[in-house]
């Protein structure tokens, strides 16, 4: 005789688990694509220093990822 065991998640649990994933994850895409970006601006500031406020401003962009990212979490919750 076979039994089967059906578990019901709890929606609230699977909210939180949503919402870590929307955070965690743009989290990492953040950083890769911050690590690729600044060592690109740091080359192209070594080469010319006038290039720094473009640099700069290319390097903060990664970081709306999280942003959108939190937004998505919070309206999740």
């Amino acid at each position: 005789m076979v039994t089967e065991t059906v578990t019901m998640m709890d929606p609230a649990g699977l909210k939180a688990i949503g919402a870590a994933l929307a955070v965690g994850l743009t989290g990492f895409a953040s950083a890769y694509a911050e690590k690729e970006i600044g060592t690109a601006a740091i080359g192209a500031m070594a080469e010319n220093e006038s290039l720094f406020g473009k640099g700069l401003i290319l390097t903060v962009i990664p970081e709306t990822i999280v942003i959108f990212g939190l937004v998505v979490a919070l309206l999740m919750l």
